[in-house]
């Protein structure tokens, strides 16, 4: 009975979300509540680890429960049917996506969003430099470590464009921004 349970309790949460995982949380504490799973104290503490640790609290909060119901089954059952909804409405997305990216107007329309995002990125960073830099509070300083790093990232994806003719994987590039930080700040 307990599987049913958090089947369908978790169905719901997957199922009723939309707005991230902080819009779930009213609904997971309200079916978790209602279930006695757990009391809203221990419900509270488990949103405040779910929160630091890697993945999406809704799916963090649905495995604990999920083990502390019944084990690695129920957090099993309880974190595929968080997500379940979502994978669905997203095979669909992709599958109706796929048909109409061959479109040759919903390629136009894709190929003119693209400068728009850019622009949009480039004056969220632009706004957030002069905000920070205009601040009273902060004095612009730049950080040559910081700089040391970005100019040797952008040598390598230069680099790496020029002799493979192709773009650098972005994993890769997280990996040597990893690296040169342990050097960099490690010095």
């Amino acid at each position: 009975m307990i599987y049913l349970d958090l089947f369908l309790g978790f169905l719901k949460v997957g199922c009723l979300t939309f707005g991230g995982a902080y819009g779930a949380i009213p609904l997971i504490r309200d079916v978790v509540l209602s279930y006695g799973w757990l009391s809203d104290e221990t419900l509270t503490y488990m949103i405040a680890i779910s929160e630091s640790t890697p993945g999406s609290i809704m799916v963090n909060l649905a495995t604990y429960v999920g083990s502390s119901q019944a084990g690695f089954a129920g957090a099993v059952i309880a974190t595929a049917t968080v997500v379940l909804p979502s994978f669905i409405i997203f095979l669909l997305i992709t599958a109706l996506l796929k048909a109409a990216l061959q479109n040759k107007y919903v390629q136009a329309l894709l190929h003119g969003l693209k400068p728009c995002v850019i622009g949009i990125v480039l004056a969220t960073g632009i706004y957030m430099l002069l905000r920070n830099c205009l601040s009273v509070k902060t004095s612009f300083s730049v950080d040559v470590r910081a700089t040391i790093i970005t100019v040797a990232l952008f040598a390598v994806i230069c680099s790496y464009k020029k002799i493979a003719k192709k773009s650098l994987s972005p994993v890769i590039l997280i990996v040597i921004s990893a690296c040169l930080g342990t050097i960099v700040y490690g010095i």
